[in-house]
């Protein structure tokens, strides 16, 4: 028996750590949330364009594109029709997410100084051949979960898409939304309804 104990110390070392190079779920993820307001695509001859396929067209395009994080291949997460999307365990630090719409190159949204555990909400994101741009950086909000009565500055900075956005403490119980897809405003009339 004595023989096999450090055989089993080595076994026990060598299973707990995990292989270098491969990705690994931090333990205080970040959420990121918005909604996509448009993506940049050419101009087609289409003569026939009104309100509501101009609608379908978005809807369309907005469920087809993929988004996903470089180097993180366990996050959760996707694009609705309505354009909201959500990621979920997104590493802290300088993560970078990617949005690929049909027929479209990969943009990339590059953010720095994501405190763990934070929730991004990036409202009315405009995609642009391989850039992200923010249509209101001032809008845009990094929050962090803490024991205050209201928001309150935390005196750190966050960069998203080249902006400099300050990180807010936020009262526990005004973080429960974190982990929804946000509801973009509405844009344009409600479909018709059709008759059969």
């Amino acid at each position: 028996m004595k023989p096999l104990l450090p055989l089993l110390l080595l076994a026990i070392v060598s299973c707990s750590k995990p292989e270098s190079g491969v990705p690994v779920v931090s333990k205080d993820p970040a959420s990121v949330r918005g909604w996509i307001a448009d993506i940049e695509r050419p101009q087609s001859g289409d003569s026939f364009k009104t309100v509501e396929t101009e609608a379908a067209v978005k809807a369309h395009l907005f469920q087809s594109t993929n988004i996903w994080m470089d180097d993180a291949p366990y996050v959760s997460g996707g694009v609705a029709e309505t354009g909201a999307f959500i990621l979920l365990d997104v590493p802290p630090g300088s993560p970078t997410v990617e949005f690929a719409p049909p027929g479209g190159v990969v943009a990339r949204l590059r953010m720095e100084h994501i405190p763990g555990n934070a929730d991004v909400f990036l409202p009315g994101i405009i995609i642009r051949n391989d850039k992200v741009e923010l249509s209101d950086p001032n809008a845009v909000k990094v929050r962090m979960a803490a024991h205050v009565k209201r928001e309150t500055l935390s005196g750190n900075f966050a960069v998203i898409a080249g902006h400099r956005i300050q990180i807010v403490n936020t009262p526990i119980a005004q973080m429960t939304d974190r982990h929804d897809f946000p509801t973009p405003p509405s844009s344009g009339p409600a479909p018709l309804a059709t008759v059969k």
